[in-house]
């Protein structure tokens, strides 16, 4: 049984990769800060499972804040997943300082508390976004990363090198995973699919950026923390993985799913493209397969229809409206 700290482990992919790590009966310690860049109650939610069960240690507190993360030692600690960021891309170009403060600053001092308590292992949640424009399908990791076209996607390349630093001074193993457009129970909501579900089941317009045919490759959240706790298990020394289903489907497809699972039309409110949008994410998951046996499962009219009956539950529940 190991002790792993997971930070931002109230979030969508955290409070997934929390109820797995608890379900193998490891000791779970979360670090979160229910900060607002969306309602803090909906985190709350994500948890509210979670909190009563005697493996699980919620900690209130910022990853810039030293004295905070150092709560999350006080007990010892094999592995640390670090999954919080300030997120999202065109947000990012609004607030950059922010972002550099929240996403760098942060991860150098978990890492430093990760150095200075001898953890063997620190796994850092990373971005499909570090591959900006790539003309090259499908993204590997051996591809050239260092032209990022949005503040985030520049955070997130940031953290990972810093990341291979540590690696190199301090000789502990650290793992980056670029994460592809994750999405299932519990999403985002300011993500597009969780978005646009709110808007169509409303009657409302949805708005989309382009002409329909910019692709993402959606990831469901199973197989994320199935790759999530592979490299946990498997992965050692620097290692870069991409954790993607492989399957890119453009925009204007993926509304047409979404319609299909919900029962509903979207009506379409057609904008402008959005500086910092990359045009399509592909990932090669090959050396996650050949390294730690990562094959994603689920394909996305499953993971569309699984979303949608959360999706439904949770509105029965809150009441809640676009």
């Amino acid at each position: 049984m190991a002790r792993i700290v997971v930070t931002g482990g109230a979030g969508f992919i955290g409070s997934h990769l929390c109820e797995a790590l608890i379900a193998r009966e490891h000791q779970v310690v979360t670090l979160d800060c229910f900060d607002d860049f969306y309602d803090p109650a909906v985190k709350r939610r994500n948890i509210e499972n979670l909190v009563h069960e005697d493996r699980f240690t919620l900690i209130e507190g910022d990853i810039r804040d030293p004295d905070a993360v150092e709560k999350a030692f006080a007990e010892r600690v094999d592995v640390m997943v670090h999954l919080a960021a300030r997120a999202g891309v065109r947000p990012s170009i609004e607030q950059p300082l922010l972002y550099h403060d929240v996403n760098v600053n942060g991860s150098v001092v978990l890492l430093e508390a990760c150095r200075k308590h001898g953890i063997g292992k620190f796994i850092f949640g990373s971005s499909s976004s570090v591959y900006g424009n790539n003309k090259k399908i499908p993204f590997a990791e051996s591809d050239f990363v260092d032209q990022p076209i949005s503040p985030y996607a520049a955070t997130k390349r940031a953290g990972e090198l810093i990341a291979h630093t540590y690696h190199h001074l301090y000789d502990f193993s650290t793992i980056c995973l670029r994460f592809f457009t994750v999405y299932g129970p519990r999403q985002r909501p300011d993500l597009a699919i969780h978005k646009f579900a709110r808007l169509i089941a409303a009657g409302k317009p949805i708005p989309v950026f382009g002409d329909g045919s910019m692709m993402r490759d959606f990831t469901y959240i199973d197989d994320i923390i199935d790759g999530v706790l592979r490299a946990i298990d498997q992965a050692a020394g620097y290692r870069i993985y991409n954790l993607g289903e492989s399957q890119p489907v453009a925009l204007g497809e993926l509304i047409t799913r979404l319609e299909e699972a919900l029962g509903q039309k979207a009506v379409i409110d057609r904008q402008p493209l959005q500086p910092g949008d990359v045009q399509r994410t592909f990932a090669d998951v090959t050396r996650a397969g050949e390294e730690l046996g990562y094959k994603p499962a689920t394909d996305m009219r499953t993971g569309l229809a699984n979303f949608v009956e959360w999706f439904r539950q949770q509105d029965a529940l809150t009441g809640a409206t676009p």
